[in-house]
């Protein structure tokens, strides 16, 4: 599954990434495999997506969230 498949509030640990331009501009933001990520919000209109990870928010496309496979985490 990608981070673009978690809903609000759900958490997910970054495994790897697909081919892509902003792959290393993620990992540059902290987005690196083995890290909890959680779905804070969803904009209006579905995009951008808030996250929380490594202790600080991140809001990204979701475009880019598609780049990124990620194992649910459990409540």
């Amino acid at each position: 599954m990608t981070l673009q498949d978690l809903q609000p509030g759900e958490s997910g640990k970054i495994l790897d990434f697909k081919p892509s331009p902003v792959t290393d501009r993620l990992m540059e933001m902290g987005m690196l495999p083995g890290s909890e990520v959680q779905v804070v919000r969803l904009a209006p209109l579905g995009d951008p997506m808030d996250l929380k990870i490594q202790g600080y928010h991140l809001s990204i496309r979701k475009a880019d969230a598609a780049q990124i496979l990620v194992s649910k985490c459990e409540s």
